[in-house]
């Protein structure tokens, strides 16, 4: 029999080794600082020598770990604090952005170190948008050159592609824009930007961000208005910004007037409340009547439910019109209005293929109701039409136009043979002399016509066929005296 007592089990714990690849590397930003400075205060203020310098140490420190610090180092000269100050005891370098020199040349010299850096470490691109709104967001705490230069900067850097515009989010900072920094610092970045571009190169990046109808943001809301970012950035020099941004807010009434115009044509408003709702827009937005008719036209069109049967488009098309052919005549006052609508009736009947043969009929229509004229008329067909539908629409209006050549024609003779022996086609108005003209059997396009009068021109009273709805100026008639 064993007499040794027996061992009791002991509770121990077991030391597992930790592989490699699972070990985690502390975070230490200092250090990486440190090897950074170093390496700039060695390089110099050779900015080429820079790049070379920055482009061999990614493959020895973590750039991705520390890419905050890296840019913090680049563009202030070391590691920011919150609000954008610089630590009194961290190590800190000259070879950055805000020691340089105040000047574009410089700030483009800047920029191609951070294209280079960004094209061989490509993941640094999101870390460099996010360092750039991190400034954005302290710009307070720097110094008005070191702004100045920064502004400079992006704006190369936004015109060049290294920097998306959505970066410019931080500029609506209630703070900043409350204090006059955003608006400050934006009249610099967009003078590089231009500078390095143009207008409409800066309008398209702003699109592509939803930021082209956000520039007045950059002033309290009591100073967001057209008149006072026209002035402030034109007594910048920035005048085509400017006019970019005064053409943006003149489309943006556009939409708001169609939409409103929908809404009360929906509601069937007045056609009074409509007009003289249409003319305050035009005069408190600066909208000229060509483009208002232009408004007015797609409205009217989008109010209804179209046929899809071409033999019935038409005649709907006309009963349509008609209804609406005095709040068409409110805005086509100038010759050019009545051109533009024109050009939109040819544009419309083209793009809507049921309309191709309604063409005629609307301006026909128009030009009874008077809406239309006879000046732009034939201006249209001689040389001022699109090529849309060029052929089809010119056919259609050929004998109507001929018409109105011989109309005007007949008009002149008429008038000075009024003067001289009376009216042939119409009633005499000055000396109370009645008339009355025995009808023709035809008009213009040969159907019977029944006539109704219409309002006296010079001294004549014209008669207009109801079928097709053409004045009787150049049908021959035989008028006989009655008083």
């Amino acid at each position: 029999m064993n007499n040794q007592k027996q061992q009791k089990p002991t509770l121990s714990g077991q030391r597992f080794k930790t592989r490699k690849r699972d070990e985690k590397e502390r975070f230490d930003p200092t250090q990486f600082q440190d090897c950074i400075i170093q390496g700039l205060t060695e390089t110099g203020t050779d900015l080429e020598a820079v790049a070379k310098f920055l482009d061999a140490s990614g493959a020895k420190l973590d750039y991705r770990r520390y890419a905050e610090t890296l840019f913090d180092i680049l563009v202030a000269g070391g590691m920011l604090a919150p609000g954008g100050t610089l630590a009194d005891d961290m190590m800190r370098t000259d070879v950055c952005v805000f020691a340089a020199q105040e000047d574009l040349e410089t700030m483009q010299a800047f920029a191609q170190v951070f294209n280079k850096l960004i094209r061989r470490y490509k993941y640094l691109e999101k870390g460099f948008e996010d360092e750039v709104k991190k400034l954005l967001l302290f710009l307070k705490g720097f110094s008005e050159s070191e702004r100045n230069k920064l502004a400079m900067l992006t704006g190369v850097l936004l015109a060049n592609g290294t920097l998306n515009a959505s970066i410019l989010n931080s500029l609506y900072n209630e703070n900043l824009v409350k204090e006059g920094v955003s608006a400050a610092f934006a009249v610099k970045l967009f003078k590089s930007w231009i500078n390095e571009k143009d207008i409409n190169a800066v309008a398209a990046s702003l699109r592509k961000v939803s930021m082209d109808n956000r520039l007045m943001e950059l002033f309290p809301a009591n100073k967001q208005s057209v008149e006072h970012f026209t002035k402030y950035f034109t007594e910048a020099g920035l005048k085509e910004l400017s006019e970019y941004v005064r053409n943006q807010q003149t489309i943006g009434a556009r939409k708001e007037l169609q939409k409103e115009l929908q809404e009360q044509m929906s509601r069937g408003d007045p056609f009074k409340d409509i007009i003289l709702y249409v003319k305050e827009e035009m005069k408190k937005n600066n909208i000229p009547e060509p483009v208002v008719i232009g408004i007015v036209w797609s409205s009217v069109m989008s109010t209804v439910e179209w046929n899809k049967k071409e033999e019935l488009v038409a005649e709907q098309a006309i009963k349509h019109l008609k209804q609406y052919s005095p709040l068409l005549a409110a805005f086509t006052t100038q010759g050019q209005s009545e051109l533009t609508l024109l050009l939109k009736i040819q544009e419309y009947c083209y793009d809507n293929i049921h309309f191709m043969k309604a063409f005629q009929k609307i301006v026909v229509l128009f030009y009874k109701a008077e809406v239309l004229s006879e000046e732009p008329i034939l201006k249209w067909y001689k040389d001022a039409h699109v090529a849309k539908g060029k052929s089809v629409f010119l056919e259609q209006m050929k004998k109507f136009v001929e018409w109105l050549k011989n109309a005007e024609e007949e008009s002149e003779s008429e008038a000075e043979e009024v003067r001289s022996n009376g009216p042939r086609h119409g009633k005499q108005l000055k000396n109370g002399e009645n008339w009355i003209a025995d009808l023709p059997d035809s008009c213009w396009h040969s159907e019977p016509p029944q006539v109704q009068p219409s309002k006296p021109v010079i001294t004549l009273l014209h008669y207009f066929c109801v079928n097709c709805e053409i004045c009787f100026l150049s049908v021959p008639l035989k008028w006989n005296k009655i008083s």
